[in-house]
């Protein structure tokens, strides 16, 4: 979830609702949130295979 989070400025992790709200969760010493880093994600596509279609569900 950090992972997603973006800050323009530093800030205490305390401040983050997400802490604040599930305390019990995390360590009562947090450092830091983990440095900036780069994601990489792809999806690889088998030649010959096309997109799933599937009706939407609807009950009647």
């Amino acid at each position: 979830m950090f992972a997603s989070l973006r800050m323009e400025e530093k800030s205490e992790v305390d401040a983050l609702s997400v802490v604040c709200e599930f305390a019990d969760v995390f360590p009562e010493e947090i450092s830091d949130l983990p440095p900036e880093r780069e994601v990489v994600f792809s999806i690889d596509v088998v030649p010959g295979t096309s997109p799933i279609s599937m009706a939407p569900y609807r009950m009647l």
